[in-house]
């Protein structure tokens, strides 16, 4: 809202105050002139196009600093991820003041992203896949959505202007039932720890953290059934427990590590690093094309081999939508079919 008073020396000093913006000020000697220049600023503002102030201080590299300090510890995880993301950010953008970071400037990073080599290339030619490149400009468009909505920064997000690069179709890889007997036998071959975490993914279909984070007290041994908490999607989940697994884990509680809580963890309490011995086990099991991830396709493909439906999968999985499980739909085509057929013979009149 737009005040005025007058000096004495007859001049006009206008101040406009609004939330989220810091005041703006100017001094007129005729009181229509403040009055036009008071109207079209508050207009800007309201339309997004008044330049908030503390943008004009604040460079990319102060942003992304601020986040990684107040908001990157609260996330569930891939925090390291994130984190060799935002790094690529502040190098390309970081010293560039936030009134400056314009979509113009956003695609061409995101051009550099698509054609700079990856660490770990999905594609053929070793650049990075579409897929990794959304994945960057998504975590930057986290940070200018905080700068917007929170810490009256910017007044509206630059990446919202910016296209996302097509993705190639979810990939669904899981283990055939030969896959899975060599893959289990490297597995026990390296340590049990490892053959019992394996064991866990393929019949819960639980993501890498949620089972290397699961402790003693997250497990009902007496009723078979795992508590994952806290989940990436923001919520608890109970799944049972398969026999072979329970079984495993009782003989483990027996000599579990009275140092940690955690049931994957070393002598000195410290969490095993199992991603590392998984691709040990991969090699050693001679299976090419397969990630830890995949262990969980593998729970969701099996679960639905056996006849379960999309929504009893997104269930088990800790999915909120069945978008990303009607990729193993054409799995579940068998039992679809026997279903409708049981039904049709129990139901419909027989002599047509």
């Amino acid at each position: 809202m737009a005040t005025f008073r007058k000096q004495k020396n007859g001049k006009y000093h206008f101040e406009i105050r609004i939330k989220g913006h810091e005041p703006v000020r100017a001094t007129f000697d005729r009181l229509t002139d403040g009055k036009i220049w008071a109207s079209k600023i508050e207009s800007d503002i309201h339309l997004g196009k008044h330049l908030n102030l503390k943008a004009k201080k604040y460079t990319a590299n102060d942003l992304i600093e601020k986040y990684i300090d107040e908001e990157l510890p609260k996330r569930k995880s891939d925090i390291k991820k994130f984190k060799t993301q935002l790094a690529w950010w502040q190098k390309e953008i970081g010293e560039y003041f936030l009134t400056n970071i314009t979509p113009d400037l956003l695609s061409s990073c995101k051009k550099k992203l698509l054609e700079e080599p990856s660490a770990k290339p999905q594609n053929k030619d070793g650049k990075r896949s579409p897929a990794t490149a959304n994945r960057y400009m998504a975590c930057m468009s986290i940070v200018f959505t905080k700068a917007v909505k929170e810490w009256g920064l910017l007044e509206k997000n630059p990446m919202f202007n910016i296209s996302k690069e097509k993705e190639p179709r979810g990939r669904v890889r899981f283990l055939t039932d030969d896959e899975q007997e060599i893959l289990l036998k490297a597995c026990k071959q390296i340590s049990e720890d490892l053959l019992l975490f394996v064991l866990i993914a393929i019949t819960s279909g639980a993501r890498y953290s949620e089972i290397l984070n699961l402790r003693w007290q997250d497990l009902d041994l007496r009723n078979n059934q795992y508590h994952f908490i806290d989940t990436k999607n923001g919520e608890s989940r109970g799944v049972p427990i398969a026999s072979v697994v329970a079984n495993k884990l009782n003989e483990k509680s027996k000599i579990r590590n009275l140092k940690s809580d955690y049931i994957f963890s070393t002598s000195n309490g410290n969490l095993i690093y199992m991603r590392g011995l998984f691709y040990n086990a991969l090699a050693i099991a001679k299976i090419k094309d397969f990630h830890f991830h995949d262990l969980r396709h593998t729970a969701a493909s099996y679960l639905a081999m056996n006849g379960a439906s999309l929504l009893e999968i997104a269930e088990i999985l800790g999915h909120k939508t069945l978008s990303m499980v009607k990729r193993y739909s054409h799995l579940t085509i068998k039992h679809t079919s026997r279903l409708i057929e049981d039904t049709a013979s129990k139901n419909i009149y027989k002599n047509l």
